[in-house]
């Protein structure tokens, strides 16, 4: 047993008792003090607020899983009242305990860096070797294929990047028509920003009043790399699970709304793999080389080293 493992299980067997600072530390052998630098250091949390989440976290899992009371629930998290609890609960997921169990979601982690949560023990080593599956395809591509047009996208004038596309189909529902190739690729990156916003409890982006600066090339292909990390973070580890049916709750909806893993990773992937070949029929269009037709077995031939 790894340190990690060795320290964080003190936490992990606390959930049934109730215990501060002190109470973990003696469970552990050692001063309040030392126990808090070293717990920190190693873990990459303080041992009271992974205790916290934690006991949310298995909230959650009884709220999603079982037909205890709410109020139960609560005292079981060691919450003196239900109203605590609930603004506690609704802090941490964005909807109140009752709200989360009426919308059926079943996901109940929270963010957190070293990946340790309620119910699932220790994260993966890192380092172990695992062969490519679908997700890593799909995800790796749909980022690739971004960046490239992106970069393309930098060799254009304003004039030629705010020109309305010579292809007005309308596709989409809820982007209109007269659309520019600048408005078609921020459409790309804001869809990644607003999922992964709402997968990992973050705030909504900048939408269409955002400043004109937040739109050159350059910046969009910043905010990608922002949201990718966020987006495929999240999605690796349900891909690690196999938990694509895992339902979460959008609290950035209004109102709320509770969606699974898999159909947003595929919502994701579908939209902008349209917005993608509208892209790359403007750009050359506007006399821009583009390699490829945007297919998936080109990104998987990058890899291919000499």
């Amino acid at each position: 047993m790894d340190d990690t493992e060795r320290l964080s299980g003190v936490v992990l067997e606390s959930l049934d008792s109730e215990q501060d600072a002190s109470g973990l530390a003696r469970r552990a052998w050692r001063s309040r003090t030392q126990f808090y630098r070293l717990f920190r250091a190693i873990v990459d949390e303080t041992p009271v607020a992974m205790r916290r989440r934690l006991l949310l976290e298995r909230a959650a899992w009884q709220l999603s899983r079982t037909k205890l009371a709410v109020t139960e629930i609560g005292l079981n998290a060691n919450y003196g009242s239900l109203e605590a609890f609930t603004r506690a609960f609704r802090k941490a997921f964005g909807v109140s305990p009752s709200l989360y169990r009426r919308m059926g979601a079943t996901y109940t982690h929270l963010p957190a860096a070293n990946g340790i949560h309620h119910y699932s023990g220790i994260a993966a080593k890192k380092g172990t070797d695992r062969t490519m599956d679908l997700f890593d395809i799909f995800s790796g591509q749909e980022s690739w294929h971004t960046r490239r047009l992106l970069d393309l996208a930098k060799t254009l004038n304003d004039e030629q990047l705010d020109r309305l596309l010579e292809t007005p189909t309308k596709v989409l529902p809820w982007e209109g028509q007269g659309l520019t190739l600048r408005q078609l690729l921020d459409r790309m990156v804001q869809t990644k920003e607003v999922w992964a916003a709402a997968l990992s409890g973050g705030s909504m982006p900048p939408m269409d009043d955002a400043p004109p600066a937040h739109r050159t090339p350059a910046a969009m292909l910043a905010r990608l790399e922002a949201a990718d990390a966020k987006f495929h973070g999240v999605l690796a580890k349900v891909r690690d699970r196999s938990a694509w049916d895992d339902t979460f709750v959008d609290a950035l909806c209004e109102p709320p709304e509770t969606f699974s893993f898999g159909g947003t990773f595929a919502h994701v992937i579908t939209f902008n793999a349209y917005r993608r070949m509208v892209a790359i029929d403007a750009l050359r269009r506007l006399g821009v080389e583009v390699e490829g037709f945007g297919c998936p077995m080109e990104y998987l031939a990058s890899l291919v080293t000499v």
